[in-house]
């Protein structure tokens, strides 16, 4: 599912022409294109989608929306690792500082001569 999220601007400048915003969404950030709103300033919420910023919000409401798609899991099925989220095992190259020993290997069969046939 694809969420209009609130994030607020951490800061603003400028990539291949086109106004460009990092934005924390409850602690994750994203690259956000803020061509729809080109008078958004550092500090300000706006509504994020596909990542464009589409309407500016009061930080009031962006807080209770972030909490509550929090609540409901819904920020880390937005933001998630989407491999994860389908299933699959979590990274093998992640940063563990605990990390598992790779289980022993199969033992390989054994190779054995073709034998010849042999006729009564």
């Amino acid at each position: 599912m694809c969420l209009a999220v609130p994030g607020r601007v951490l800061d603003i400048g400028e990539k291949d022409g086109t106004r460009m915003a990092t934005v924390d969404f409850g602690g994750v950030q994203k690259e956000v294109c803020l061509e729809y709103l080109p008078d958004l300033q550092v500090g300000e919420y706006a509504i994020v989608h596909v990542g464009f910023a589409l309407q500016r919000l009061d930080e009031e409401s962006a807080k209770q929306t972030l909490e509550l798609f929090a609540q409901l899991g819904m920020l880390q099925e937005e933001f998630g690792d989407p491999w994860e989220q389908a299933g699959g095992e979590p990274w093998p190259f992640a940063d563990d500082s605990d990390p598992q020993p790779a289980p022993d290997p199969a033992p390989e069969p054994a190779l054995t001569a073709p034998q010849e046939e042999v006729q009564p």
